[in-house]
């Protein structure tokens, strides 16, 4: 699961990613040995590398940590992967002992990254954009997809600067049954009016609409839906907790589209909408019982093992527009790399992270589904991550950011009030109404707690 709500892309994206590919069931391992047997001389340099164990596997870090020793000489990759990582480096990091490289998302259930932003405790990564990518002649900032440094989350106190580096990136947007669509002659629906006409139609036979594996999910959702309703200056607006954004008529167009949304959700699902029984929800799709969900691309993996109905394939789409011709958004979640303030080897860190965009590098992560946002990476890939990966080459707009980074303020989370809070709107524990009265409280009360 990408993440569990906070949520929220997923994962990688987490992705998410939290459903994503993030978290894990699986039991913890850590591994804090070096990626070769060299042992260290005076003149090795160590780099203390530390990451969450996603779906991705321990192994494909080891893999880096090996490449980037041989194109590095006198470099030593000491790593410590682990799918509980911030258990595992938090005590070493209050004894003053730092990792020089994080791979850690935001979204995650402890919210380390966050804390680190919300605290100033960052190194500026900047220049690392111009830097020359190892063995290649081209810069970090020429590899990469536009747009992916330009993110609140990247660069969280608005001041041109870039603190946290995209990698592995995941499209979300609505998943579906291509099969079945195949065997109804249905086609997909391209405007919210034509949702609507098609969920009446499959209510007829049986079947629900609308299905998501948990809350955290509508973060994605959410996110593309405000660009749809708005374009991107409201969207910024909205992320930014700008006075009365959420009574604008943009706001209102979205909410409704939300509300009547859950009217048409399949009524099992909040019940589910949990850690532990996720997939079941998921698992409508496969059975027929739902014709879409919100998730990212580590969906496929997630549901690879599972029963699913004759003729199941994968389809997925961007969001429907809100009129005719209109936008149509998917919002991308991606992982992110950042170094901390207190890093002992804050320039070799730069130059590791610089690696990781090298062909090298990505052609090692792709091996394994870890898609980076370097340009023409889709034009390499086949099968379902081709489908999903050229979502963007077929009219759909890239979305991305997420909620502005503040100051703690006590009993406010943005997150789980916004998005949290389409479970009761499905159950009809909470009037649309409601919703919106508490995301315009939240909103309020954090738009003064904005970093600077």
């Amino acid at each position: 699961m990408r993440k569990i709500i906070n949520l929220a892309l997923a994962a990688t994206m987490t992705l998410g990613l939290t459903a994503c590919s993030s978290n894990s069931s699986t039991p913890a391992s850590t591994d804090s040995s070096s990626t070769t047997t060299t042992t260290p001389t005076a003149e090795t340099r160590t780099l203390k590398f530390a990451a969450l164990e996603t779906a991705y596997g321990a192994d494909v870090w080891k893999e880096i940590g090996a490449a980037f020793e041989k194109a590095t000489p006198n470099v030593k990759v000491e790593m410590t992967i682990d799918k509980n990582i911030e258990d595992v480096i938090g005590p070493t990091m209050k004894s003053g002992d730092f990792p020089d490289v994080i791979h850690l998302a935001v979204g995650q259930k402890k919210g380390l990254t966050e804390t680190f932003i919300k605290d100033n405790n960052l190194t500026d990564l900047t220049d690392v954009l111009s830097m020359k990518i190892p063995g290649e002649s081209v810069t970090v900032k020429d590899k990469l997809i536009p747009g992916f440094t330009d993110t609140t989350i990247t660069n969280p106190y608005s001041d041109g600067k870039t603190y946290l580096m995209p990698m592995f990136y995941s499209p979300c947007g609505l998943f579906y049954n291509a099969g079945l669509f195949e065997q109804k002659g249905w086609k997909v629906p391209t405007t919210w009016d034509e949702m609507w006409a098609l969920g009446d139609k499959a209510k007829a036979e049986g079947i629900s609409l609308f299905s998501y594996p948990t809350t955290g999910y509508f973060d994605a959702f959410f996110y593309a839906l405000l660009n749809e309703v708005g374009g991107p200056e409201f969207f910024t607006k909205a992320m930014n907790y700008s006075e009365g954004v959420w009574q604008t008529p943009e706001a209102t167009q979205a909410f409704d589209l939300i509300t009547k949304l859950a009217s048409y959700t399949e009524k099992t699902v909040p019940a589910n909408a949990n850690k532990d029984n996720f997939q079941k929800n998921q698992q409508l799709i496969l059975d027929n019982k739902a014709l879409f969900m919100p998730n990212g691309t580590w969906v496929v993996g997630e549901m690879a093992k599972a029963p699913r109905a004759d003729g199941f394939k994968w389809g997925f789409t961007s969001l429907p527009a809100v009129k005719e011709g209109g936008d149509r958004y998917s919002y991308t979640f991606f992982e992110q790399m950042w170094v901390p303030a207190k890093a002992q080897n804050a320039d070799l860190a730069k130059q590791f992270i610089s690696f990781l965009y090298s062909d090298e590098a990505a052609a090692i992560f792709a091996k394994v589904g870890a898609i980076q946002p370097i340009k023409g990476m889709s034009e390499k890939l086949d099968g379902d991550n081709k489908l999903f990966y050229s979502i963007y080459d077929n009219g759909a707009k890239a979305s991305m950011g997420a909620f502005a980074t503040t100051d703690s303020v006590e009993g406010v989370n943005i997150s789980d009030t916004t998005f949290g809070t389409v479970d009761s709107l499905v159950t009809g524990a909470k009037t649309e109404q409601q919703w919106i009265d508490a995301i315009t409280k939240a909103s309020d009360a954090l738009r003064g707690a904005l970093k600077k």
